[in-house]
């Protein structure tokens, strides 16, 4: 090809491409330099003007940089500003002549070629098909060119195109400056194919890495990327094809002669006819997956047919992909999220990630910024997959229907034979729920409070002593508190407690189903019950409103507070020094708690007390003093009417003694019992904010030593990395940055609930038959049917309520608790029968539907809907 480098770096042939020099030519000129690279694939010849080019061509023209400066200030609400400024920037750069050393390099490279032939030319923009931002489709590509001239004016279209008005929104609202983002050109010789389309080496709808998907159509690709026709669609897996739709094809579009392109319709007799021949198919697959070994992940290939031979024109990574967990065998793998269970499916930073594994005894793996349990091992043996679908799936209904849709494959799992033992955690796990209810109906009621009791006493203990330690050792003794933890959680009736107060409430909703056909009846018997340290939380924040409620020049300045020196402020009121003593005494209790609260490395509510202004405000609006212990009264009366109304009606049954002082006993279990599943979580985030305070007394050090930066950089280290930090005083920096990349992708996925080691992801649909036309299905997880206005709220911060609003939300941990006083009802992508929100609004009477999936997206904020917690959806007014 000769030497492509007369004047420096304005234009490269492919050969002379790779990935190192993608910002001199753009994602897409990158990645066809690669492509040209890999043996045995096909790339039609071509070259980049690169981005010195355009940073020339704009650097020459003030009047572009001026519009530039006026366009960097402006919102993505301002369409009007935008649309005028565009149109102005892409006149002003489509009349640029293009200086003469560029013309010169780009006509000695078509004279290499045939200047007659015909070529595509297309953008390739620095800040396109990255992993973490995919441009695909913002700017401009231009088919079968033909001639210099021509050619010459459509690199000026593609400059110009950067400045599309949907290129420029795109850029304001992901951030990227458009002083920053330049442009390179592709000029690639035209293929003219009989078929084209897409390969994907993973299915983009399911995440499976093992299948490959391919859309083929007649003609050229445009016609399937814009949408114009439906596509034939292939599955390939292993060598072997596992599905086919044939598409009725009535258009396609083809290159004309003299330039240009033309939709044709295709003729009755070729419409329904497969695009690719099932050898065509095999033959795809092995190019697809040479392409993805080359680039090391999975790829959206853009490929041609031209007699028999397959060209590539593309190829990017995919982004929409959930990452796979990583393991080191070849063996199928099955996950359920953690964070489904937890309530925070948010994305964890790496610091956050490790505490949670030293602090669990189950198999962990992550995957994007999230938790996973390898459920594997309990699904081998027949007795583990009984125990994950009876545990899991009574809380899940999704999961469980996942989980059954692949114990059915039969192929996916290697079973146990039925006299193997199973490993340990799974043994544990397999046992604890069939323990019957005999051995764990002995506890006396008292066993509750003095639980409680000791785990104070521990936590006032290692607040005293991790004070008199520093350095490494701050590490030691946190590792031997967890240890410590877990062997006193393994021996303690704790698990027992909590599983009797789960089983008898299942017992109950069970027999007074079949005995007196009345459904979920637990619900109303678990409104109110002592000893719920979450329930309590939500309680307690009215009685702080009650002492706010007196005073308007405090609720005037609350409603102006901005930042968390508020408290300091308070002062300067009349009543301030009460107010600030209540507020004080309630963070002293619950203020180590705040919103994702498993990752120790979010924002405390001690931390951060601005986070409970607005919650104090609705509570003083929304409220009468009092509120708060007339509400348990009221719960509390509810539940005992209940009592009283069912061994009634049981007494009057065949066997009605028997029958009514079972279930006496059982609603005894429920009342002395259900309030403690909230605790144990509440014991471990108390000594999360313990350790948290020690490591960040530690981060100050580093960062008087030059260590690091600002504190919160210890969040993107390990607990171990962290502890040689401390220990050397050395830090790479580059890992802190990458971690920080990482975690603002991460951020940006959505975690399954199970997904599989091929990274397949399986979703679970609900069984209802008789659900009303449009409504939308969830887990019915507390009783009662009521009408209201959705609220959607993604962050508790932001939830301004009215009395009686129906809250819809994507997860609520314990910290969205203090809401719960104002809504009558509760609507959450994520949950299950046992997790916070679900315990929660039964003990506050709430009608709640919960694992909706999508349903901040489907619920319109202030629409009127009906929520049915009885039987599990929601109607939309």
């Amino acid at each position: 090809m000769g030497n492509t480098t007369s004047t420096g770096s304005l234009v490269f042939d492919f050969q002379h491409i790779d990935k190192t020099k993608l910002n001199m030519v753009g994602g897409k000129g990158a990645n066809l330099g690669e492509l040209s690279r890999i043996d045995g694939i096909r790339v039609p010849d071509g070259f980049c003007i690169s981005t010195e080019a355009f940073k020339r061509v704009i650097n020459e023209s003030p009047p572009v940089n001026e519009l530039l400066e006026q366009l960097s200030l402006l919102k993505a609400e301002d369409r009007d500003k935008i649309t005028q400024l565009s149109a102005n920037i892409r006149g002003i750069i489509e009349g640029i002549t293009i200086p003469r050393e560029i013309d010169e390099e780009v006509s000695s490279f078509l004279s290499r070629f045939n200047e007659n032939n015909a070529y595509a030319v297309r953008s390739s923009a620095t800040a396109e098909d990255l992993p973490t931002a995919s441009f695909a489709g913002q700017q401009d590509t231009y088919l079968n060119i033909i001639g210099r001239e021509a050619i010459l004016k459509h690199i000026g279209k593609c400059w110009a195109s950067l400045f599309t008005d949907r290129a420029i929104t795109y850029r304001i609202q992901n951030g990227f400056d458009h002083r920053k983002v330049y442009l390179a050109v592709v000029v690639q010789q035209m293929v003219f194919p009989e078929a084209a389309g897409i390969l994907f080496t993973a299915d983009p709808v399911t995440g499976n890495r093992k299948v490959l998907s391919i859309d083929a159509g007649f003609g050229l690709g445009e016609a399937m990327v814009s949408g114009l026709v439906s596509a034939d669609l292939y599955k390939v897996s292993n060598g072997h094809i596992i599905d086919k739709t044939i598409s009725s094809k009535k258009l396609a579009i083809y290159a004309v002669k003299d330039g240009g392109t033309k939709e044709q319709e295709i003729g009755p007799e070729q419409q329904n006819k497969q695009v690719l021949t099932d050898e065509q198919i095999m033959q795809l697959e092995r190019i697809g997956r040479k392409i993805e070994e080359h680039f090391g992940s999975p790829q959206d290939i853009e490929w041609c047919l031209a007699g028999d031979t397959f060209y590539i024109v593309q190829s990017r990574s995919i982004t929409t992909l959930y990452p796979v967990p990583e393991v080191d065998d070849q063996e199928n793998h099955v996950y359920v999220s953690v964070g489904h269970q937890q309530m925070m499916t948010d994305a964890m930073k790496p610091l956050g990630l490790s505490f949670f594994l030293l602090t669990t005894p189950a198999p962990m793996r992550t995957a994007g910024g999230r938790l996973f349990v390898d459920i594997t091992p309990m699904l081998a043996s027949a007795a583990g997959r009984h125990t994950m679908l009876n545990v899991l799936g009574k809380s899940d209904p999704l999961i469980k229907d996942a989980l059954t849709s692949i114990i059915e494959r039969g192929d996916f799992l290697k079973p146990l034979p039925d006299d193997k033992e199973e490993p340990g955690f799974a043994k544990s796990t397999a046992n604890a729920p069939h323990r019957d209810y005999e051995t764990l109906n002995d506890y006396d009621p008292t066993i509750v409070s003095d639980l409680i009791k000791s785990s104070q006493t521990w936590i006032e203990s290692l607040k005293q002593n991790i004070r008199l330690k520093s350095g490494p050792d701050v590490f030691d003794f946190i590792l031997e508190d967890i240890q410590q933890l877990k062997k006193t959680s393994a021996d303690s009736p704790s698990f027992g407690v909590i599983m009797t107060g789960m089983n008898a409430l299942s017992w109950v909703n069970e027999k007074m189903n079949e005995w007196l056909g009345e459904k979920n009846a637990g619900d109303t018997l678990a409104q109110s019950v002592p000893n719920n340290i979450t329930s309590e939380m939500g309680l307690e924040l009215l009685h702080v409103a009650d002492v706010i409620r007196p005073y308007p020049a405090v609720i005037e300045y609350l409603q102006q507070a901005q930042d968390d020196n508020f408290l300091d402020g308070l002062l300067q009121f009349d009543g301030g020094q009460q107010i600030r003593d209540a507020i004080d005494i309630y963070l002293s209790k619950y203020g180590m708690r705040c919103a994702g609260e498993i990752d120790i490395t979010k924002n405390r509510w001690s931390e951060k007390p601005i986070t409970l202004v607005p919650i104090l405000l609705n509570n003083v609006k929304n409220f009468e003093a009092g509120a708060g212990s007339r509400r348990f009264e009221q719960g509390r009366q509810e539940a005992l009417k209940k009592e009283q109304d069912l061994l009634a009606r049981l007494a009057l049954l065949p066997d009605g003694e028997q029958k009514a002082k079972e279930t006496k006993r059982m609603i005894d279990l429920i009342r002395n019992f259900a309030g403690y599943r909230e605790y144990p979580k509440y014991a471990i985030i108390c000594r999360y904010f313990v350790y948290k305070q020690a490591l960040l007394k530690e981060a100050e050090k580093l960062i008087q030593a030059n260590v690091i930066h600002a504190k919160e950089d210890i969040y993107y280290l390990g607990f171990e990395e962290l502890r040689e930090v401390v220990r050397t005083h050395q830090l790479d920096y580059q890992m802190i940055d990458k971690r920080k990349e990482a975690y603002k992708l991460y951020e940006k996925l959505t975690p399954p609930r199970i997904m599989t080691s091929d990274g397949e992801i399986i979703t679970g649909k609900y069984k209802l038959e008789d659900l009303p036309a449009g409504a939308i299905a969830g887990l019915a997880v507390s009783s009662g049917v009521i009408e209201g206005w959705a609220r959607v709220i993604l962050n508790m911060e932001d939830a301004d309520l009215e009395d009686g609003d129906i809250l819809v939300t994507r997860f609520t941990d314990p910290s969205w608790t203090p809401l719960f006083v104002s809504i009558k009802g509760l609507v959450t992508e994520v949950g299950g029968l046992m997790t916070h929100g679900a315990v929660i609004a039964r003990e506050y009477g709430l009608p709640a539907v919960v694992g909706v999936e999508n349903a901040t997206k489907l619920i319109k904020d202030r629409q009127r809907i009906r929520v049915n917690g009885t039987d599990g959806y929601i109607e939309i007014l």
